[in-house]
């Protein structure tokens, strides 16, 4: 049972909008970035990095944070919405109950607004940003992956079915989810009328799993793995090339320099007509979380990227998944 959706919120989240980070070294995180998956500089100085995807009209998807001491965290999760006006209620939906709420200066964004979830993920909500061209026909110009924009988040919440509830009420619709019983385990939220802007999984967060950018075309997935490995990042593919179960999409799963975990696949389906059910997939019936091959590493199910000044909280009951460790441990011996 999934909680009830608010379809007209007090304020509109269109889409998820900007993710930071904090590296230990600008130039080998920027390398991976440009040269692997194929963003594009929009501006950089000596301590900070902003890119965007080919297709990205938006001066930023991905800002990167030199921050020596503390890297290999995330900052804020970034959501975009429709007009100024619904900062000014986004502020004070989120004081009204009892919610961080502050205005921050933010470089190439117009009024931008820091907020917190329940759980303490921090945010960073925008109505406007600067624009630079688009460069997805400028093919003279591609690097990499060819990442053409950012799509969704993926964090860890010590209790899915809770969180899913106060992302509900923000208008968030569900496009699939997976329970254990009528224990909520994993839910797929959107806003922009694609699948997915948010997944929330149950473990022990707040903390960001990975961020995903689309590609145009499904070898492009490839082409990130072969530049991963050019470059010497080669280890840090995680996962796949594989297909989800879920949504079925083509994806790979990348580590940057600093540990983060970055998705690329190849698009999603449509979701904007409200008559249409969300897919509920059972736990138990889901061995890999993938159409064809062998489960992921442990470590991809329960590392994660915390956010800054956010204390970790566990879940009521650890997760078990079964992952390629618990896998081989479990086949029978010839």
């Amino acid at each position: 049972m999934l909680p009830p959706v608010n379809l007209r919120p007090s304020f509109n989240i269109t889409r998820a909008g900007h993710v930071r980070l904090t590296v230990a070294d600008l130039a080998e995180s920027r390398n991976f970035y440009v040269n692997a998956l194929g963003l594009v500089v929009s501006d950089e100085d000596e301590r900070t990095c902003y890119l965007r995807g080919l297709a990205e009209a938006c001066h930023h998807s991905l800002v990167l944070e030199l921050d020596e001491e503390g890297a290999g965290a995330c900052r804020r999760i970034g959501f975009r919405v429709f007009f100024d006006e619904d900062l000014d209620l986004a502020y004070a939906w989120f004081r009204d109950r009892g919610l961080p709420a502050e205005w921050v200066d933010a470089p190439y964004q117009g009024r931008t607004l820091h907020v917190s979830d329940p759980i303490g993920t921090p945010l960073e909500l925008c109505a406007h940003m600067e624009t630079r061209p688009r460069l997805h026909i400028d093919f003279q110009q591609y690097k990499g992956a060819h990442a053409q924009r950012l799509d969704h988040y993926q964090i860890f919440a010590p209790d899915a079915y809770e969180l899913c509830a106060f992302y509900s009420e923000l208008g968030f619709r569900n496009s699939e989810y997976l329970e254990h019983g009528d224990k909520l385990l994993s839910a797929f939220m959107y806003r922009k009328g694609t699948c997915l802007d948010l997944a929330i999984v149950e473990n022990t967060g707040p903390a960001l799993h990975h961020f995903a950018y689309t590609v145009s075309e499904s070898r492009d997935i490839f082409t990130a793995c072969d530049w991963a490995g050019i470059l010497g990042y080669g280890e840090g593919v995680e996962r796949g090339p594989g297909r989800h179960g879920p949504g079925g999409m083509l994806f790979a799963y990348l580590r940057d320099p600093d540990g983060h975990r970055v998705e690329v696949f190849n698009s999603h389906y449509q979701t904007i007509d409200t008559e249409v059910e969300p897919v509920r997939w059972d736990a138990a019936s889901l061995s890999t979380n993938v159409r064809w091959g062998l489960p992921a590493l442990e470590k991809w199910y329960f590392e994660a990227s915390p956010f800054v000044g956010a204390p970790l909280i566990p879940p009521a009951e650890q997760p078990n998944p079964m992952s390629l460790e618990r896998f081989l441990l479990e086949q029978p011996l010839p």
